[in-house]
């Protein structure tokens, strides 16, 4: 009886907790001015749209690569990637990163990374390029597992990280830790130091996590797409400054069941989000923003089964580009689709087709040179990669059609 009595206040505690964080990301919303860096058409060298949506009449895109990236010395397991482009006169064309180990949540998991060289397009070695333990001593408290590492570039060309990590109750218990990027003098590598836990809510910090890439602003900040996940969960944005500093969050939609949100932007002010759904309903969330972040409605679900899993969005020009399971139930199925509102969505290429029992998850997208490069979990053992490039004409090689 007594046990059953403390299972009923923690519960109780649990659900409270979330009523209160709820409330705090809702009022520390500020209508400050923000505008997503955007332009109307696309240059030259990344004027690889369909025009309109579905008309492939003028060119299509073609898989011109594929492969895994290398793995750190015996990790036997990969999970959860992100890429970052780089800018132009970088060595290093295209950064990933992504955590390894034995397995997700096992004690020597570490957040890794490769660089995709931009003269012979190889990838890198991997290598380890955060710890729990040192990130833990550096930050004075104790970290039981890492996971979900974002990528952003900010104005000053300094690649920040964005990093989930746990303590006791695992991933609900998350808290997001920001790291910047320095070059160690002896060997002239890239390395990250942690710059602090983000400051998101009283429950020291707790149960706030991300997944997805941020949305740059004009400003040189940016907008962090995270989410809420104890007892309720919810997705929130969060507008960073030029240094990746807190300034204000919102919460993109009080429905329920949805987390991870991918960011669009239709214009400086307009923007979208598309969102996992852990509920029964199996389909991509979505809500829209047409003051750049200061409110949001939700727009319901899209015609797109996804069942509970994470998408990946990117918008070249006036196109909008989609990664995600299109089924019912499992992760076998990877496909690639486009838009050109965000809302109706066409089908680009089908990434990958495997046995039921297969797993292809968790994607990030990237473009460099014009090419857009995808990413994603291979059956939790690596990551895998794919390079699309836009060919003039028809094609002949893949059907196209509504998802």
């Amino acid at each position: 009886m007594q046990w059953n009595h403390f299972l009923l206040r923690a519960m109780v505690a649990l659900g409270l907790a979330a009523v209160l964080c709820w409330g705090d990301a809702s009022r520390r919303s500020t209508p400050e001015p923000a505008r997503a860096r955007w332009t109307p058409e696309a240059t030259s060298e990344t004027q690889r749209t369909l025009t309109p949506a579905g008309d492939a009449r003028a060119g299509h895109w073609e898989r011109v690569g594929r492969g895994r990236i290398p793995t750190p010395p015996g990790a036997l397991a990969a999970h959860a990637s992100a890429l970052v482009a780089m800018p132009p006169d970088n060595a290093a064309a295209l950064l990933a990163f992504w955590f390894s180990g034995d397995r997700e949540s096992a004690p020597n998991v570490q957040i890794a990374m490769s660089a995709l060289d931009r003269a012979t397009g190889l990838w890198s070695p991997a290598r380890l390029v955060v710890d729990r333990a040192e990130m833990g001593d550096k930050l004075g408290f104790g970290i039981r597992r890492l996971g979900n590492p974002v990528a952003w570039l900010d104005g000053q060309g300094r690649v920040h990280l964005f990093v989930v990590a746990t303590g006791l109750g695992g991933w609900a218990a998350g808290r997001i830790v920001h790291l910047q990027q320095r070059v160690t003098a002896a060997t002239g590598q890239l390395a990250w130091d942690p710059v602090g836990v983000l400051p998101l809510s009283w429950l020291w910090n707790t149960s706030y996590l991300v997944r997805t890439a941020p949305l740059p602003l004009a400003d040189g900040g940016s907008v962090l797409p995270v989410y809420f996940e104890l007892a309720r969960k919810f997705p929130v944005a969060l507008r960073l400054d030029e240094h990746g500093q807190l300034r204000t969050l919102s919460v993109i939609s009080g429905a329920g069941h949805r987390l991870q949100p991918a960011l669009l932007a239709v214009n400086e002010t307009d923007w979208i989000a598309l969102m996992r759904d852990s509920g029964p309903q199996g389909r991509i969330q979505w809500a829209r923003t047409q003051n750049a972040g200061t409110d949001w409605q939700d727009a319901g679900a899209l015609l797109l089964e996804n069942p509970n899993s994470s998408v990946a969005t990117l918008t070249l020009g006036q196109q909008h580009f989609l990664v995600y399971n299109p089924q019912t139930s499992g992760r076998n199925l990877l496909r690639l689709a486009n838009s050109s509102d965000g809302n109706r969505w066409d089908t680009v290429l089908e990434l990958e087709d495997g046995a039921p029992n297969s797993e292809y998850s968790y994607p990030a997208m990237a473009v460099v040179q014009g090419d857009l490069w995808v990413s994603y979990t291979d059956q939790r053992q690596a990551i895998a990669w794919q390079r699309l490039a836009w060919v003039e004409g028809a094609s002949t090689k893949h059907a196209k059609g509504r998802p």
